[in-house]
């Protein structure tokens, strides 16, 4: 069993978010860090099915709602780069840009860069998915 202050996170997990979740947990038991994190990747997995269902219906406003609610979770978690990509997806569903300071009307542009983000946001998912997989069984 290694170290968990060594593990090895790379800038896909905020270790100083990720470590508040940890704290959270009994001495040595991670059980309750442990279903928070793989209950979120189920969340996850359930959100891109319905983000690629608003995509096929060119659903802005459902993108932008499921965006954020990704974002949160995501977020709490310390999940930073799914994070970045699912504030953008929120900023281009309500058709701005992708910090959300400039308005973007062209809905057709907007949905290519929500596909080029969601594309994004689940490969940082993959990693942080096979991430936390190797860092609870070596906890």
């Amino acid at each position: 069993m290694s170290d968990e202050a060594d593990f090895d996170f790379g800038d896909n997990v905020d270790k100083a978010t990720f470590e508040q979740i940890l704290d959270m947990d009994e001495e040595d038991d991670r059980d309750f860090s442990k279903s928070i994190v793989f209950g979120f990747l189920e969340q996850a997995e359930q959100t891109f099915g319905k983000m690629d269902s608003a995509m096929k219906e060119k659903n802005l406003p459902e993108l932008s709602s499921l965006g954020h609610f990704l974002k949160g979770s995501s977020a709490t978690l310390g999940f930073t780069k799914v994070k970045d990509e699912c504030e953008k997806i929120q900023h281009y569903g309500h058709k701005k840009n992708d910090t959300g300071e400039v308005d973007e009307p062209d809905e057709d542009k907007c949905l290519k860069l929500i596909g080029e983000s969601l594309d994004e946001a689940k490969r940082a998912y993959e990693v942080v998915n096979a991430l936390m997989k190797q860092f609870y069984a070596e906890v």
